[in-house]
């Protein structure tokens, strides 16, 4: 079982930048994918970055350039630096895990960007 809990979201103006944080219970050298995902009010959750545990970050292309994930393998913790945040990026920000097990998300943080 793998628990994700996120941190770091918030009302930000557009412009702004913000860093998600999310802790994983498990090593993160146990988990095979990782990701970030996010869902707006009354649209279905997408993607906005994924790694596999060896590989590099892929980027939804409506934040690429803008957004940055990393790791911190020690803390086993992972994060998401925003930048240059816009209106459209507004919504709940999750976490996501997958193990040969299963699937697993955080509960998810609120990002909202708004002058």
């Amino acid at each position: 079982q793998v628990q994700l809990v996120e941190s770091g979201g918030g009302l930000v103006q557009p412009g702004g930048s913000l860093r998600l944080s999310c802790a994983v219970s498990e090593s993160l050298f146990s988990i095979d994918t990782m990701g970030w995902y996010r869902q707006a009010p009354g649209k279905q959750r997408e993607l906005v970055a994924t790694w596999q545990r060896w590989g590099s970050t892929q980027y939804a292309d409506s934040v690429r350039g803008r957004f940055t994930a990393s790791r911190d393998n020690a803390k086993n913790t992972v994060y998401l630096q925003m930048n240059s945040l816009k209106a459209e990026d507004t919504g709940v920000y999750f976490c996501y895990a997958k193990r040969s097990e299963g699937d697993y998300w955080g509960q998810g943080t609120q990002v909202t960007v708004s002058s």
